[in-house]
Formats: C-alpha cells, sequence, structure tokens
C-alpha cells in the first residue's frame, strides 16, 4: 500500500425516503433517492497494524473500539492499516457518516469485498458513492445520471438518535413506494418538484421521539427552503436552495439564533469511478 492515503467520506443524504414493508426477520424494505454531498468525514490510511485515532469536531462522539465501523471494515477486507478518522460529521445523525467513513477505508486499501452490507446497510451505497435509487434492504442499487446542482443547508438539533429506536416507532410500514420509473430531472425546479410528492416515512416517528426535529424543519422553512425535510432516520434535516448563496445565508441565519445546533451547507459531490 503506498504511504498516507487520503479518502473522502461524503455526507449520504435521502432525499426521499419510503418504507415499503418489512420482512419477516424483522428488517425494513426501503425505497430512497441517495446523494452524496461535498461535506464530509476525511479518512487516511497508511502502512502499520491496525489502529483507529479520532481527530475532528466530532471526535469526541467516537470511541476507538474494536467495533468501530472503520476498523470492521479493515478487517474485513483482511488488511492491516494505521487509520485516521477526521470526524466532521455529527455521529448517529442520519447522514451515513460511519458507513460512509467504512467505504472510505474500503476505497483508500484498494479493496472491494464480496458482502459490504455485512457492515450495515448504507455500505454498499457509500462505496458507489453517486446517485442511486436504493431499494430493499439498502442492496438493490440503480444508478442514475448526474443530477442538476442542489444547495443543501442541513441542520442537527446537537443531539444523536439511534436509528433502531426510529424504525421501532413506525406507525405505518407498509407504504407506497416511489414511481416506476423515475421521472427524468432536467433541471433543480423538476428533481424538486418530484422530491415535493415523495416521503420521509421515517419523519413522524423521529418528531415523536426527538421533537426538536420539527424546530429544526420550522427554522429551515422560515428561511425560504425550496424543500426542507429529514434525512435518513434523523436527526439531521435539509433544506433545498436555488442558490449557494441563500444556502450560505440560511445557514448563517439559524446558527446565529441557534448556537447549539450544527448548521452546514454544501453542494453535491462528484460521483466515485
Amino acid at each position: 500500500m503506498p504511504l498516507p492515503r487520503r479518502e473522502a467520506a461524503p455526507a449520504k443524504l435521502n432525499l426521499s425516503l419510503h418504507v415499503t414493508g418489512r420482512r419477516a426477520d424483522g428488517y425494513h424494505l426501503l425505497d430512497s433517492l441517495v446523494v452524496f454531498l461535498e461535506l464530509g468525514d476525511v479518512v487516511t490510511v497508511a502502512p502499520g497494524p491496525l489502529s483507529l485515532s479520532l481527530t475532528g469536531p466530532f471526535a469526541q462522539g467516537l470511541a476507538a473500539e474494536p467495533d468501530n465501523l472503520c476498523l470492521r471494515a479493515a478487517r474485513l477486507a483482511g488488511r492491516e492499516a494505521r487509520i485516521t478518522l477526521e470526524k466532521n460529521l455529527p455521529v448517529a445523525s442520519g447522514i451515513g457518516g460511519g458507513s460512509a467513513d467504512a467505504a472510505a477505508v474500503l476505497r483508500a486499501l484498494d479493496a472491494r469485498p464480496e458482502r459490504p452490507e455485512m457492515l450495515g446497510a448504507d455500505l454498499p451505497a457509500c462505496l458507489a458513492g453517486r446517485p442511486l435509487r436504493m431499494r430493499g434492504l439498502g442492496e438493490i442499487l440503480v444508478p442514475l445520471p448526474p443530477l442538476p446542482q442542489l444547495h443543501v443547508l442541513l441542520v442537527n438539533p446537537g443531539r444523536g438518535l439511534p436509528t433502531p429506536a426510529v424504525f421501532k416507532a413506525l406507525a405505518q410500514r407498509d407504504n407506497p413506494p416511489m414511481p416506476e420509473p423515475l421521472p427524468d430531472f432536467p433541471d433543480a425546479p423538476a428533481l424538486i418538484a418530484f422530491l415535493q410528492e415523495c416521503r420521509n416515512d421515517l419523519e413522524a416517528p423521529a418528531i415523536a421521539l426527538m421533537p426538536e426535529i420539527a424546530d429544526c424543519l420550522a427554522a429551515i422553512r422560515a428561511t425560504g427552503a425550496a424543500l426542507a425535510r429529514m434525512s435518513g432516520s434523523g436527526a439531521t434535516c435539509f433544506g433545498l436552495f436555488a442558490t449557494a448563496a441563500q444556502a450560505q445565508a440560511a445557514r448563517a441565519r439559524i446558527a446565529g439564533a441557534n448556537p447549539g445546533w450544527w448548521v452546514a451547507a454544501s453542494g453535491l459531490a462528484p460521483a466515485k469511478h
């Protein structure tokens, strides 16, 4: 392996998240439009015995324990490496941080394990790192053509929300999927108009567990976002804007009024190849 390799671990955003059923084994079936952002964590791998060092503003929310997904990814790949994780994203926040980090480790090690979903349902999507329709348990991936650029505001109330608790609180588990096939998205307004007809079925149970999520959504809507929605199982919410300047202005406004929240603005990441 070459000397230290840095690999971006872009945040994953569920622009829609329809829960379409539950299997007999308890796992839920999903239909989600997934994109990745310029914003994210950063993983560095270097030769050496397997280890993990944590840096960055959210390092204190993690521990370098054996079950950390970065270490599990290296073990799944059968590789030894010194791993440094620069944790820029909040932990347990619905934007794929842990799965994105593990996928970045695998990319940095040039590893392509046969069953990356063993590390989590989001791993196959995070390995792909491009716009996708994600179905089933997360393992059925339909790559999408390049999407129009979106200008995204992210708002998190500063608390983690465990995914299992949100699914447990879900009242309706058999909901309609997105249309088949998906329409074309010639520009951002067309994509946003489509998303306005979609849902995140985990939003209501997440708000029931953490009412601050509703406060985040209200704050985003108050800035004039074209769409405000929760990502994944929460608690991070997002707003979509026509321009980067509008997203940055909304970021400044919300951050100034809510110093305990994590607020960021980002565009879409270049697709991985």
